[in-house]
């Protein structure tokens, strides 16, 4: 492992740990404010943050001579590739909020992070066939799901029932940008999205909340944290460490993400998990883990 791989995988990790901490950010925001306040303003921020960062990228590449001039035709695809992911990522983040303040930080962790299995389902709208690995993790992540989160009643909470809806958003928000990312600026796109995000929130968010400025500030520690930290921090990260990170690697160190979800509800907000509950948070894990490898061994070869 060269030097630009293993700072790579050290900044993946802390990306992992800067989402997985922003779940108890989204947890506390929603003691003051609601979810279309706290998410329009935290995806303005980091829409904010983002215009700062693609600034200093552009800066560096005309530095080293290596800015090339998007053509018109990818500035239009940057555009309409913005618009419609950020479509997505408000419907994903608000369902998720509402979830979340329902449910603990440590099982909207582990019930966000299925959208990696869910996202081969998806596939099959699409004609494509679904290998056997992959119905194995959805067997094994299903076992995790009901230990987790199914109750003596046998029934499942509504808080996890949302945020696993959420999932499947997220899932479908995944494939919008796999759908465009190859072909434009990916902090760009991803600059454009949190933006649009945030505006639709806004709007939202004066249809169907009474903000308040008194509470927003009140608020601002969550907020700046979920906006600046998971949002710019997180996803600046994440795209510079992937240049040094082979992909399947990638996945495997930013899905941790939920384990440090879980940790962090422990330690900031007391929410420790039972042994029933760290069972099925291990099983759903192992299944995140092994639906990831096939993908490592083929990139391998």
């Amino acid at each position: 492992m060269n030097n630009k791989s293993s700072i790579g995988n050290i900044l993946l990790i802390l990306t992992a740990f800067i989402w997985g901490c922003a779940f108890v950010a989204q947890s506390v925001g929603m003691e003051y404010v609601g979810p279309f306040t706290f998410n329009g303003t935290r995806c303005i921020i980091g829409g904010i943050f983002l215009i700062a960062a693609n600034l200093v990228f552009d800066a560096v590449k005309k530095k080293n001579k290596t800015y090339v001039k998007p053509s018109e035709s990818e500035k239009k695809e940057l555009i309409k590739g913005g618009i419609i992911c950020g479509i997505v990522l408000f419907a994903a983040s608000s369902v998720q909020q509402i979830g979340i303040s329902m449910t603990t930080v440590g099982k909207a962790g582990f019930i966000s992070v299925l959208y990696i299995l869910i996202v081969p389902f998806f596939g099959l709208l699409l004609r494509q066939k679904l290998p056997r690995m992959i119905w194995l993790c959805c067997a094994i992540a299903l076992c995790g799901l009901y230990l987790l989160c199914i109750n003596e009643s046998l029934s499942l909470s509504k808080g996890d029932a949302v945020v696993f809806i959420s999932a499947a958003i997220y899932a479908v928000h995944i494939m919008a940008v796999d759908r465009f990312a190859p072909n434009v600026d990916c902090v760009k796109l991803s600059c454009i999205q949190f933006l649009v995000a945030g505006i639709i929130s806004v709007a939202f968010m004066f249809i169907f909340e009474d903000p308040e400025i008194d509470k927003i500030l009140d608020a601002w520690l969550p907020i700046l944290y979920a906006g600046a930290l998971s949002g710019g921090v997180g996803y600046t990260l994440q795209t510079v460490a992937q240049k040094w990170t082979k992909p399947s690697v990638a996945s495997l160190l930013m899905s941790f993400e939920s384990v440090f979800a879980v940790i962090a509800g422990a330690v900031l907000l007391s929410q420790v998990p039972s042994l029933r509950e760290t069972a099925g948070c291990i099983l759903m894990f192992i299944s995140i883990i092994i639906i990831q490898l096939p993908e490592k061994r083929k990139v391998e070869v």
